[in-house]
């Protein structure tokens, strides 16, 4: 008979950092999905603000079980402004991101989109009057150097889908300003869904001016982007509740691999080399950035994402809504 293991002997099974790893696989998998079907959606011909408001409104199916769990209580805030603000901001990223996935690669919009966090260290000092060092704007300068190597001004000419996504990110980095700030007083609850009862009516006004009544291959589509899109914010909410930020969110990469896949397959686009590179060096920029924000205690469980999906999780708001 084997023996019996000592009482103080470490569970068996995977640690908690494997565990939220995993989870972030599983959200950028998501991720990706959703890219896909936003571009497969809009070659179909429904409109992007369009996309975007259904992207919205069957979103709200996560949402749910706050009020099944909490009845109204999600709603409670004294920030409605900071709130609505928030998703003001959030709305019009989230039309830029959309478009440009119509309309450019899908490799070269995800890269593009992971440089949010350099724009919110940025804004930070502008606005929060927050003090980078040394190390951390060289972190950033690599950063916006990641996001010249895959424009190439001057080089090659200057598109609109990119552009949008840069648009979208500097808004998407002003937006994570004003979560760390509803994140010191507000539950991660109520900051997800307001981001929704703002956004949806939002999104709904330009909508009406190119709205387009789904056909049946359409409906399956938009019902599958708003299950993706609430799979990738509960993987990530998992991911961030198990593991610090500064571990999983180097993970979120691997959107761009599966991105690339899944461009190849369905649209036959295959990113350059430069698209790569400078990938490489934004997550670069972006994952140190986090772990600085870790190791002054900063870490408010935000990681790159397209806008609108992201979830922000305070690790200490999770601990107490497990």
């Amino acid at each position: 008979m084997d023996p019996a293991p000592a009482p103080d002997a470490p569970a068996p099974g995977l640690s908690s950092s494997v565990r939220g790893i995993l989870w972030m696989v599983l959200a950028s998998l998501c991720f990706a999905c959703m890219h896909a079907v936003i571009k497969k959606v809009a070659q179909t011909g429904i409109h992007p603000f369009e996309t975007a408001f259904f992207r919205l409104l069957f979103g709200m199916l996560p949402i749910i079980p706050f009020f099944v769990k909490d009845g109204l209580k999600p709603l409670k805030t004294k920030r409605l402004g900071l709130l609505t603000l928030r998703g003001t901001l959030n709305s019009v990223a989230m039309m830029c991101y959309f478009t440009a996935l119509a309309i450019a690669p899908l490799a070269q919009v995800t890269a593009l989109g992971f440089s949010a966090p350099i724009f919110a260290s940025v804004l930070a000092v502008l606005f929060l009057g927050e003090v980078i060092r040394l190390r951390r704007w060289t972190a950033i300068l690599l950063g916006f150097a990641g996001t010249l190597v895959i424009l190439r001004p001057g080089v090659v000419g200057i598109e609109l889908g990119p552009v949008l996504v840069v648009i979208s990110s500097l808004i998407w980095g002003g937006c994570l300003i004003i979560i760390k700030k509803l994140s010191e007083t507000e539950s991660s609850a109520t900051i997800t869904v307001y981001m929704s009862l703002v956004m949806m009516p939002i999104l709904l006004v330009p909508s009406l001016f190119v709205w387009q009544w789904p056909d049946l291959e359409q409906w399956g589509l938009l019902i599958a982007l708003g299950c993706l899109g609430g799979g990738a914010q509960l993987s990530m909410a998992q991911s961030l509740k198990l593991a610090d930020t500064h571990v999983v969110g180097p993970i979120d990469f691997v959107r761009l691999v599966w991105v690339t896949a899944l461009g190849y397959v369905i649209f036959d686009e295959m990113p350059d080399l430069f698209v790569w590179i400078g990938g490489a060096m934004i997550l670069g920029s972006t994952a140190y950035i986090a772990y600085r924000e870790h190791r002054l205690g900063r870490t408010r469980g935000i990681v790159a994402g397209p806008p609108g999906v992201r979830t922000t999780v305070s690790p200490k708001a999770a601990k107490t809504e497990e």
